[in-house]
């Protein structure tokens, strides 16, 4: 069954694809300052959304899941919105249409998409769990199955393997590797990094890649750099395979009627709209700027406030002034380590030491209370 927008009562239906940083925001700033004449809906496939940032914390078990998650659903009800637990199967932008595995057809006003990135995940022998970083959404499922299993935690020996040299990489093998060493002392836990790139932290200060080089060895990872991955079918112990290699856009993205970019991104404009379609817009990973901007949280984080506004003067048939988003020339990186300290990476400046780890738990914690105290 088709669910359609009111035309009768002149009801517009705003329809917000994703539960993403920049999607977050929209849902604050409607539930303090309503349109009237508005539907909302949020369709996003769970209610809570980890907070990219806070995600090595809780692996390293610094954090419980709900510690790092920001509660959509609850933004929802405060925001007035209907929260559809589902997920986007194709989508005809021509018709303003949007058909979900569940629900059905459900069209829109405006459409906004928020859905991040995913990845592309190898085949890999018996014997050898995967956890892929990517989507975000599955991998509290994934890595309680990976600490319950009695047979990873039985064996005498663990082979740990992170693939990609991105932040997420060195992060989240750190705090894996952290987690798993002290629940399971006896065991003998050998870690390993594989990248394609000839170095770590691509675009990162030279300081900051030499702290993580350090931070690595000295949780006793090999890294192969300049390297591609082979899946390794002669161990005879279990392995764990941590992916985090580039983000890849959700296949629905390559056929969905918009203007992509050639890896399926959807193409925007300087406010943040399809460059196809005026009606759509798009922020975060699965959205394309040109030139191409590094797929990390905090240029969803930006382009928030920006989109908030420009939804509000698209639903209002251009009252208002639509707002420019300018990315940002450099960008703050913070990499926890997993022993009580931290990297920071801005432009040319690295440090790196405890407090820069108290610094990173200030800001992570700032930016969920922004949401929770609602």
């Amino acid at each position: 069954m088709v669910a359609t927008a009111s035309s009768v009562n002149r009801i517009r239906r705003l329809l917000l694809v994703g539960a993403g940083h920049a999607h977050a925001r929209v849902l604050k700033d409607f539930a303090d300052r309503p349109l009237p004449g508005t539907e909302l809906m949020l369709v996003s496939p769970q209610a809570l959304t980890p907070y990219s940032g806070m995600v090595p914390g809780w692996l390293a078990g610094e954090y419980h899941f709900a510690d790092i998650c920001i509660d959509f659903a609850a933004l929802a009800r405060l925001a007035g919105a209907r929260l559809l637990l589902d997920e986007v199967e194709s989508l005809d932008p021509d018709q303003q249409r949007v058909l979900l595995k569940r629900e059905g057809a459900v069209a829109y006003d405006v459409l906004s998409i928020n859905v991040g990135s995913t990845l592309v995940a190898p085949s890999v022998a018996a014997g050898t769990h995967l956890l892929t970083m990517r989507p975000l959404g599955r991998l509290q499922a994934s890595w309680n199955a990976v600490l319950t299993d009695p047979n990873l935690a039985r064996a005498p020996h663990l082979e740990v393997t992170a693939v990609g040299g991105g932040a997420a990489g060195v992060e989240v093998l750190l705090a894996v590797l952290r987690r798993w060493r002290g629940l399971h002392p006896a065991q003998q836990v050998h870690g390993r990094l594989i990248a394609r790139s000839p170095t770590l932290l691509p675009g990162m200060a030279p300081g900051a890649v030499r702290a993580a080089h350090l931070a690595l060895a000295a949780a006793g990872v090999a890294c192969q750099l300049d390297t591609t991955f082979e899946p390794d079918s002669t161990t005879a112990h279990p392995q764990l395979l941590l992916w985090a290699t580039g983000a890849h856009a959700h296949a629905w993205q390559h056929h969905c009627g918009l203007t992509i970019s050639e890896g399926g991104f959807i193409a925007v404009d300087e406010q943040l709209r399809s460059l196809s379609h005026q009606h759509v817009y798009a922020t975060g990973d699965c959205a394309h700027w040109e030139p191409p901007l590094p797929k990390a949280g905090v240029f969803a984080v930006r382009m928030g406030p920006v989109l908030s506004n420009n939804l509000r003067v698209a639903l209002q048939d251009g009252v208002g002034t639509g707002q420019i988003y300018a990315p940002q020339r450099r960008y703050l990186a913070l990499l926890s380590t997993a022993d009580g300290k931290a990297i920071a990476s801005w432009g040319k400046f690295a440090a790196q030491g405890r407090w820069v780890r108290k610094w990173k738990n200030h800001i992570d914690r700032q930016f969920l209370r922004r949401f929770s105290a609602l």
